[in-house]
């Protein structure tokens, strides 16, 4: 199985395409834009995410030995090819939102500007980092706006499509606003806080349920949470109450207890009322269990004492919405600007910039995607985020990100923070349509 960082994680015709560039002396500037064509059904906003890992694929890619070889063995490939193969680096500029940005349709999220073999070679892996985490992102942004005030923690790395996939959806959770992960990678390797508590196994390998939370409540007293669903969420409550005053003669305190099946907000409900009765009004209710936006604005909307919830499928998957109709796409080569005009799939060429304003009390008021060059009133969010090939110091960390984005939610008009479409207010400039309007006169079809 090839490494993440593997050059070959591309597509083929990537490959294909480069070398008849070179063949033919095509390496003069390119310009590709990646965005995104229309958004997903009940999706009013996507939130940009990945900008991260790809600057690091970017500035990382080279072919080793082993790559070499299988390459020369395909027989698809010059020798020429192959030498300028070992000798690659990514020597390009980038442009970007700033990852936790909330973007629409035809904004371009990311701007790469390299040679045209450059920008060509790098677009599988970039679509599919950033495609990846925006999708998350997005996803984990619905629940935040949907749990106001509840502690979210990602659950999703054993149902994710595969490590990789688990690990940056942990990352991309938490910059939209999750607290933490169940994922102990992800703490390890972006500094995410790992929470957990127990499984049902633990509980069913003990012949007493009091003594399993017992046993485990001595061997893990830090931050403990019990789960008490395994047979009977009420009685587990009451044995809780029971434990936790002999607990605390240890020094030992009940954090919480988890829910993880049955009527929710029924048992939350009546767990609460059992806890508050017991004198454990500080004990926290934490629910799982197939959970996803929607339940936790109908949990808000009724009040129910729920602190916190892990969420697992549905945001991993991004269940409802698992892929975005995304693109990469050639804007400008060579001083000259490029249009595709294939049915539904249209581009605006040229240099991009997007322009955000806000009215008077910071609600975001619309966009204008404009070219480059124009002005238009609001705040640029395309930023300098790479020159020739290396990464520009001070860029945002994650934690940074995370800030950005809780602005950037709290920023949007209301209709906007509902779980069902709403439409953006994005204008194309008149500039950018009169480019468009230019290309589409100098047709490629005719007879040079």
């Amino acid at each position: 199985m090839p490494a993440p960082n593997s050059p070959l994680l591309l597509d083929l015709y990537q490959f294909t395409m480069m070398a008849a560039y070179l063949e033919h002396g095509m390496t003069a500037p390119a310009v590709f834009e990646f965005f995104v064509r229309k958004l997903p059904a009940r999706r009013g906003f996507l939130m940009a995410a990945g900008l991260e890992q790809a600057l690091d694929h970017l500035e990382g890619l080279r072919f080793g030995d082993d790559d070499l070889r299988y390459l020369a063995q395909t027989n698809r490939f010059s020798a020429d090819f192959l030498n300028y193969l070992a000798g690659f680096r990514f020597s390009g500029d980038v442009d970007a939102m700033p990852e936790g940005t909330v973007f629409f349709p035809d904004e371009p999220v990311l701007r790469v500007t390299a040679p045209l073999p450059e920008a060509q070679m790098v677009e599988t892996r970039l679509v599919n980092l950033l495609q990846l985490q925006t999708v998350i992102a997005s996803k984990a942004a619905r629940m935040v706006l949907a749990a106001p005030g509840r502690r979210l923690v990602d659950f999703g790395l054993r149902r994710a499509h595969g490590a990789e996939a688990g690990l940056l959806a942990a990352r991309a959770a938490y910059l939209a606003g999750f607290a933490g992960t169940a994922t102990l990678a992800a703490e390890q390797r972006f500094g995410i806080p790992a929470f957990g508590t127990m499984a049902h196994s633990f509980i069913q390998a003990h012949d007493d349920e009091s003594l399993a939370f017992e046993r485990f409540a001595r061997a893990r007293p830090r931050d403990l949470v019990l789960l008490i669903d395994t047979y009977d969420t009420e009685r587990g409550a009451q044995r809780v109450v029971e434990l936790a005053h002999r607990l605390a003669r240890d020094g030992i305190t009940v954090r919480g207890v988890r829910i993880d099946s049955g009527d929710l907000a029924e048992h939350a409900l009546k767990v609460r009322a059992i806890l508050d009765a017991g004198g454990l009004g500080g004990v926290r209710i934490f629910a799982s269990g197939g959970l996803d936006e929607d339940d936790l604005q109908a949990f808000t909307a009724r009040a129910v004492p729920i602190d916190a919830y892990g969420i697992g499928t549905s945001l991993t998957t991004s269940s409802d919405a698992p892929a975005l109709d995304c693109a990469y796409k050639l804007q400008d080569y060579d001083g000259t600007p490029r249009r595709k005009r294939s049915e539904g799939k249209a581009t605006w060429p040229g240099r991009k910039q997007v322009w955000r304003r806000y009215d008077a009390d910071g609600v975001l008021a619309g966009d204008v995607v404009s070219l480059e060059a124009e002005q238009a009133d609001g705040r640029p969010l395309l930023q300098p985020v790479m020159r020739g090939g290396l990464r520009l110091a001070g860029l945002p960390t994650l934690e940074e990100a995370r800030r950005h984005a809780v602005g950037e939610l709290s920023s949007l008009p209301a209709a906007l923070k509902q779980l069902e479409t709403a439409a953006p207010s994005v204008r194309i400039s008149e500039g950018l349509q009169r480019l468009a309007e230019a290309c589409d006169r100098r047709d490629p079809l005719a007879p040079r």
